[in-house]
């Protein structure tokens, strides 16, 4: 997979963003603030990520995403690893990211690739979306934290 960072003339690949987060005016905010990355190959989108610098030491990987076609295939760790590999170049020293208490198979990815749990913000859910969340037959109420440490 080749990856860019999109440019200020570029459009948000925001059907993939909001596959992930479901606010597209979070998705706006975050991405005007961050960097967003583009994960293609052969010229076809693959997957997206969103870092947001938090502190001189911290960055949170607000948004990733794989295209649907693609899933299951490894891409998504290819994403969260092309992302570590980005914050270490970019000098931080941890990596933070939130999935939802329902997001089984993110919260297994993230732990698998060295992230370690951190916090959990009960009812973030619930507090800052209209409608409520289902994934995997459960509702997403809690927003899990996890931590990752660069060179650690």
């Amino acid at each position: 997979m080749e990856f860019h960072l999109l440019s200020a003339d570029e459009s948000l690949p925001m059907d993939l963003l909001l596959e992930a987060d479901p606010s597209e005016i979070l998705v706006r905010a975050y991405c005007d603030s961050g960097w967003c990355m583009i994960g293609k190959q052969d010229g076809v989108l693959i997957g997206v990520y969103v870092l947001l610098a938090l502190s001189e030491t911290v960055v949170e990987i607000k948004n990733l995403a794989v295209s649907e076609s693609f899933r299951d295939r490894g891409y998504g760790r290819q994403l969260l690893e092309h992302a570590l590999a980005q914050a270490a170049q970019r000098g931080f020293r941890f990596v933070e990211i939130g999935t939802g208490n329902s997001s089984l198979g993110q919260l297994t990815l993230y732990q698998k690739c060295g992230f370690r749990l951190q916090a959990i913000d009960p009812d973030f859910f619930r507090r800052n979306y209209p409608e409520p969340i289902f994934e995997n037959g459960i509702e997403c109420r809690d927003m899990i934290r996890l931590r990752y440490m660069v060179n650690g």
